[in-house]
C-alpha cells in the first residue's frame, strides 16, 4: 500500500442567502444525497462518518469509509479534519479542509479547499498515473456537487 494525495480549492458566489447554504452545508443527509461517490454520512456529535461508494482509480474501484472531525463556527466556516474513533481501526482514507462562507451583495460567497489522501494498493512508482487519476474523481465531484448544490438551492453562480 502507499499513500495518494490530492487538493482542491475552489470559490463562487451563489444567488442564494447564506442561511440557506450554511443549512445545506451542515445537514448531512444533504450531503450524501448531493456529492457523487458518497453513500451516507453519518453523525456522531462532532464526528461525521464518510462512506464512499466504489470510486474509479486507474480502471480499479475502492470503496472508502473515514471519520471526520467537524468544527461549525456559525455562520461563516466548517472546518473537517481527519480524526478516526479509537478502537476503530485503521482508515484509509482522510480529507482535511474547510468551506468559508461570506454575505454578499448577490447572495454568499463559499469558499472551500480540501486535501484528500487515500491509500492505494499500487506501487510509488504509478504516483503520477494515480494523482492524475485522483485530481479527475475530485475534479468531476467537485463539479457535479456544486451542480447539485445550485439545483437543491434555486440558485446559479453571481
Amino acid at each position: 500500500m502507499a499513500s495518494f494525495s490530492t487538493a482542491t480549492r475552489s470559490a463562487a458566489t451563489v444567488t442564494a442567502h447564506p442561511d440557506e447554504v450554511w443549512a445545506t452545508l451542515t445537514d448531512p443527509d444533504l450531503i450524501a444525497h448531493l456529492t457523487p461517490f458518497l453513500h451516507r454520512v453519518t453523525e456522531r456529535g462532532e464526528h461525521w462518518v464518510w462512506e464512499m461508494t466504489r470510486v474509479p482509480v486507474l480502471g480499479r474501484s475502492f470503496s472508502f469509509t473515514f471519520t471526520e472531525r467537524m468544527a461549525f463556527d456559525e455562520p461563516d466556516r466548517i472546518g473537517f479534519t481527519h480524526d478516526p474513533a479509537a478502537g476503530t481501526g485503521h482508515e484509509s482514507a482522510g480529507v482535511e479542509g474547510w468551506y468559508a462562507l461570506a454575505p454578499h451583495p448577490a447572495g454568499t460567497h463559499l469558499e472551500t479547499s480540501m486535501a484528500i489522501t487515500v491509500e492505494l494498493p499500487f506501487p510509488a512508482v504509478t504516483r503520477p498515473a494515480v494523482t492524475a487519476a485522483m485530481k479527475g474523481v475530485v475534479t468531476l465531484m467537485g463539479q457535479r456537487f456544486s451542480q447539485n448544490l445550485l439545483h437543491h438551492l434555486g440558485a446559479r453562480t453571481a
